[in-house]
């Protein structure tokens, strides 16, 4: 099923309630008018009939008396004549019949409003016979009238077969009524205008608390949790206000006591990792002694010795890591800026770690490209990324540093880290940068902290760069780092405080 989406400036509300508004009135108005025009129509018709009807009767009662009977066509003539100047209208059109003979007011009338149904109609009634005809576009009122002979009181009329027809144009009832049709054309214009103001009137009503209220939400979704909308009136959208004001005020409750709770969490694990140092340190300096001596002792005892060394190493980098992140939460690191060689620092973490030869590298030359950079930090990037790509893919592991330009950054370094794994489930990929996270296979295969790549993250951010993650087309992950290089400036030391910064 396709679903048709009207344009933005259709679907706004102030649109929809003028267009509502609009649509009412034009259906009221045109309602209205239709029915006015009914009964006008009505009224101005009936009136112009019974007038004529009452006319024409009292006429032929009239003149009839005075005409010998049976009458001949001549009298017929006469009849119709002395009917029709004796007419309240100057355009009455008579005719007078009797059986076979007839004749009319005006020499050479046809007639020819009168049907053969009317004229059946008045010869078998005792009773005047009207009807409305419209003949090329001209509306007529043609009556018919059978003249009957009175008979002793209390008996019925009888017909005396002689029938006087009478047609007049309606031309003037016709133009109150075009007259009436054009008055009501005028009042539509200006009540639908009318519509128009007081929908827009009543759009701005409608409209002010609602803009506030979009506002008021989009201050909400800024972090002002603070936020409040001021309530006036009692009505529908009085006590939306009063609901939104609720809401807030609960999710400002609940924000201020998320933020108590992870800052208390924050300062456990700083204690923690601050009073472990100690014991640790003592702990590796008794490891350090006891690798030193594990050649010359049983292989149960060595096995353990071992076992317990490698443990205490995993726990001192935990420690070190956790005390890292309270750093990074505590606002407390400052980068420690120095144009360097970016490939000569590269090439020294590789080679600190022993990767020299198990990575392969594709680095500039020499001075080629240099940057303003914590180098320490850069440090912990590179090896945590390789490091990342030893324990969860395959090797060969790549690393590829260049140097890109963007128009609204300027320059920028890009090192890329790739391997040859089975690449990133996509379920995982929005993750990765999580503290403590760890995929179900990472956890089969490492025992890491879950914090580097987060701690990876936190320092690119220090230098305003990005990191991303993303499978590799012919197999494998990439970690993607981009750095702004700043300014080129002569070497030394500048310090950069990084206060505020969260994960």
């Amino acid at each position: 099923m396709r679903t048709v989406r009207l344009p933005r400036a259709l679907s706004g509300l102030r649109i929809r309630l003028v267009m509502a508004f609009t649509l009412v009135a034009a259906v009221a108005t045109v309602t209205t008018g239709a029915l006015t025009f009914r009964e006008a129509r009505v009224g101005v018709l009936q009136q112009s009939q019974d007038t004529a009807i009452e006319d024409f009767r009292d006429r032929v009662s009239t003149l009839v008396v005075n005409y010998r009977f049976p009458p001949t066509r001549s009298d017929l003539q006469s009849l119709a004549g002395d009917v029709a100047r004796g007419g309240r209208s100057e355009n009455w059109r008579v005719l007078a019949a009797y059986e076979r003979l007839s004749a009319t007011s005006t020499p050479g009338d046809t007639f020819g409003e009168l049907s053969p149904a009317m004229r059946e109609a008045v010869r078998s009634r005792s009773a005047t016979v009207f009807q409305r005809v419209t003949v090329n576009d001209r509306s007529s009122l043609v009556v018919g009238l059978p003249v009957t002979f009175a008979g002793p009181p209390g008996t019925a009329r009888r017909a005396s077969g002689l029938e006087v027809f009478l047609t007049v144009p309606q031309h003037e009832e016709q133009g109150y009524v075009d007259a009436l049709v054009r008055a009501i054309e005028r009042a539509t214009v200006p009540a639908i205008g009318l519509a128009v103001l007081l929908a827009l009137l009543a759009a701005r009503g409608v409209l002010r608390p609602v803009r506030a209220l979009r506002r008021a939400t989009r201050s909400i979704a800024e972090g002002r949790l603070d936020t409040r909308l001021a309530v006036h009136g009692s009505d529908e959208l009085a006590e939306l206000s009063h609901t939104f004001n609720e809401t807030a005020a609960a999710l400002e409750k609940s924000a201020a006591e998320l933020r108590r709770m992870e800052a208390g969490a924050r300062r456990f694990a700083a204690d923690v990792s601050h009073e472990l140092c100690t014991p640790l340190a003592a702990m590796s300096a008794v490891t350090d002694v006891l690798d030193e001596d594990a050649a010359h002792l049983d292989d149960d005892t060595a096995m353990a010795v071992r076992l317990i060394s490698e443990e205490t190493t995993k726990l001192a980098s935990l420690v070190n890591d956790l005390l890292e992140i309270s750093r990074f939460d505590a606002g407390a690191i400052s980068l420690q800026l120095d144009d360097i060689d970016l490939a000569e620092c590269v090439r020294r973490t590789l080679a600190s770690r022993g990767w020299l030869d198990a990575v392969q590298t594709r680095l500039p030359e020499a001075d080629v490209l240099r940057g303003r950079v914590d180098p320490r930090r850069l440090d912990i990037v590179v090896a945590n990324l390789v490091a990342n790509a030893f324990r969860h893919g395959d090797a060969p592991v790549r690393l590829h540093l260049r140097e890109q330009h963007d128009a609204g950054a300027g320059r920028q370094a890009v090192i890329e880290v790739g391997d040859s794994g089975a690449g990133i489930s996509p379920d995982v990929l929005p993750h990765l940068f999580d503290r403590f996270f760890k995929s179900d296979t990472a956890r089969t295969r490492s025992e890491g902290s879950g914090l580097g790549l987060a701690i990876t993250a936190e320092n690119v951010r220090l230098h305003g760069g990005t990191v991303r993650a993303a499978n590799h087309p012919c197999g494998g992950a990439v970690f993607t780092v981009v750095l702004p290089l700043y300014r080129d400036g002569a070497a030394g030391g500048t310090t950069v405080a990084a206060k505020g910064v969260r994960s």
